[in-house]
């Protein structure tokens, strides 16, 4: 299956070229000024490594210039080690020893190009993303500049199979690999920038700008894939049958993901649910206002400052409470009951009054309060007020009424009723019943306790009876044979 690939023969090769370059006198002499300014390079470095981390540590600039000058910072041992090398090859080259400086020459410009890529990608945030990319590029970089790139290139596209006219190589899934990583990371980049500028833009109303920016990084992200796959000189035909087999598999694996994808653009279409909103979902519990939707979830972010991260297609399949959709008044019941004696009349004009002193409370609609029902031991009424700030939160502001309203009874000498028992004590003596006469021990007939025994009592107690007549007759007659 594999074509022109013979691990003898480049075995054979990798031994020639060992023999040629490595196992000899110039290649010895070279290792060890390569090695020897490792290690001085080294305990350089960790002599001055303390001094460089404090002055990083009290640099008060912005973080990502920190970043920075932290990642600069560790190029300081392959400098060090790149400029002792330097120093040893010329003085080699000017004492003319008769040694060749071709190794050492080819390790430095091998640490020379590994601090320039490192310096190159520094303008990649995630740490993992930049130390892959920096390790691929300059594992390029040291082929080149060591003349095998081509044979590794031939080496790794011989390692081949073929499948009637389609042809893969270990060569081209490198390369698909790396073009892939290389488009996805510019596709998530360049949506991540045009994002930024999307939600800086004051034309739009902020559901307009989520969706806006979930169409463009779906949309790059499928371009790049389409790219990356084309671009490695693959043939999509060729993948009809067993992509299609993916595609079903992958489509039932990620059918949740694609649901709660789609349940999102749904919700920032319809604008049920927008960024801002205060909403409530009864069925898990949870009040508070939604502060990112992502292309999962949801989050919402409750009064304790805790981020419930919901699925999109809950908001879909349950029952949601959106107070501010549409218009951000809510209306808030707070029930309460006065005593009797109290003036139903004053009760509201005090408990509206006292409402409206309060800050959040929207003087339109105004506060109103209704009698709702004649209870056992009290008044109760209804006071309804507005609020335009829900996410500021609700009960707080129900303790803040109430606080309002204690304040404004006692002022008016209005009192709040609480249950109360009655209990009645009668007398003692009339309500103790009478006693009846106790029968005396003589007045008892014992032939009734008789007539009442168990027969088979009576038989246990006649057996005893002749037992103890046996044993005293007989006990007699040892006494008369004795005398």
């Amino acid at each position: 299956m594999f074509e022109n690939f013979n691990l003898a023969r480049l075995w054979e090769s990798f031994i020639d070229w060992c023999e040629i370059y490595l196992f000899s006198i110039n290649t010895l002499y070279q290792g060890i000024i390569v090695l020897t300014s490792f290690v001085l390079g080294g305990l350089i470095y960790h002599g001055i490594r303390k001094k460089i981390n404090k002055r990083i540590e009290n640099y008060e600039g912005p973080a990502v210039a920190r970043r920075i000058i932290r990642n600069l910072a560790r190029l300081v041992y392959p400098l060090t080690v790149l400029a002792l090398i330097f120093i040893a090859t010329e003085i080699i080259i000017n004492v003319n020893v008769g040694v060749d400086v071709g190794w050492t020459t080819g390790t430095m410009k091998v640490l020379l190009a590994w601090i320039a890529i490192r310096i190159a990608v520094q303008f990649i945030a995630n740490s993992a993303i930049r130390n892959f990319f920096a390790m691929i590029i300059w594992i390029i970089a040291a082929l080149s500049i060591f003349g095998i790139l081509d044979d590794a290139s031939n080496a790794l596209d011989t390692f081949a199979f073929s499948i009637g006219e389609f042809r893969l190589s270990a060569l081209t899934v490198i390369k698909s690999a790396l073009m892939l990583a290389v488009l996805l990371y510019l596709a998530i980049f360049v949506s991540s920038f045009v994002e930024r500028q999307i939600f800086q833009a004051k034309s739009l109303t902020r559901t307009s700008q989520v969706l806006l920016a979930k169409v463009i990084r779906v949309v790059l992200i499928v371009f790049a894939l389409l790219i990356g796959v084309t671009s490695a000189g693959l043939d999509l035909s060729l993948f009809a049958v067993f992509g299609g087999a993916v595609g079903l598999g992958v489509g039932f694996g990620l059918q949740k993901g694609i649901s709660n994808l789609f349940s999102g653009m749904l919700l920032l279409l319809d604008r049920s649910i927008k960024p801002g909103d205060v909403i409530e979902i009864p069925d898990i519990g949870t009040f508070g206002w939604v502060n990112n939707m992502a292309a999962r979830y949801t989050e919402i972010v409750t009064r304790d400052n805790k981020s419930f991260l919901i699925p999109n297609e809950d908001f879909i399949t349950q029952r949601v409470i959106n107070w501010s959709h549409g218009n951000s008044l809510v209306r808030i019941h707070l029930g309460f009951g006065v005593h009797y004696e109290s003036d139903p009349h004053q009760v509201m004009e005090v408990a509206i009054e006292a409402t409206k002193e309060l800050e959040r409370v929207v003087d339109n609609p105004a506060p109103v309060c209704w009698i709702t029902e004649l209870g056992d031991s009290s008044i109760n009424f209804d006071l309804r007020f507005w609020i335009k700030d829900a996410e500021g939160g609700v009960a707080n502001i129900r303790g803040l009424v109430f606080l309002a309203l204690w304040d404004a009874f006692k002022e008016h000498d209005i009192q709040i009723p609480y249950p109360h028992r009655e209990v009645f004590i009668h007398d003692a003596d009339k309500a103790k019943p009478k006693e009846k006469p106790k029968k005396k021990k003589e007045d008892v007939d014992p032939s009734k306790y008789e007539e009442d025994e168990n027969p088979a009592m009576k038989e246990i107690k006649k057996t005893q009876k002749k037992q103890k007549e046996k044993e005293k007759a007989e006990a007699e007659k040892k006494k008369k044979d004795s005398e």
